[in-house]
């Protein structure tokens, strides 16, 4: 009988040993988060719009506006008295203060088959959403106007991309 004690003991104490004693187990309880985040939202201004302007061709140039809205001409075209020129305009709307970036891209305006293409410039390349989870950017570009370009009211659209950085 002592030496079946003696094995039950010396067994017990063997790391590994197939003898269940108190003390093995022990359980705790962790933590899990999760944050949903404010999805970003996009909208155009309304009534906004890139515009180039009145302007003659001559044989060629450039149309630019600034993100500020001020137009200014390059080559052989130049603008017609009374002429303006406008930046287009977005608002931002989703989770307060997080950051963002901004990517625009070009187009081509168009009147019947004749067509010109333009590239756009935000105001800025990332922001960040305000307190209340709000910001606004501008867009200028610059249209190229071949010396061929038929008179006429041209038109066409871009997109704007904003993405959570």
């Amino acid at each position: 009988m002592k030496k079946i004690l003696l094995a039950a003991a010396v067994a017990a104490a063997i790391p590994g040993s197939a003898f269940a004693s108190s003390g093995n187990t022990s359980t705790a309880n962790g933590t899990a988060t999760a944050t949903i985040v404010a999805p970003i939202v996009l909208t155009h201004t309304s009534g906004a719009a890139l515009n180039f302007g009145r302007f003659t061709t001559g044989t060629g140039g450039t149309v630019t506006v600034s993100a500020g809205g001020v137009g200014s001409v390059g080559g052989d075209v130049a603008f017609v008295p009374g002429s303006s020129s406008t930046s287009d305009g977005f608002t931002v709307a989703g989770d307060s203060g997080r950051s963002f970036s901004i990517v625009t891209t070009g187009g081509t305006v168009s009147s019947g088959s004749a067509n010109m293409t333009f590239t756009t410039t935000p105001s800025a390349a990332s922001a960040a959403l305000s307190s209340a989870g709000t910001a606004s950017f501008t867009v200028g570009g610059t249209l190229t106007v071949p010396g061929t370009a038929a008179a006429g009211s041209y038109s066409g659209s871009y997109s704007a991309t904003v993405t959570y950085n």
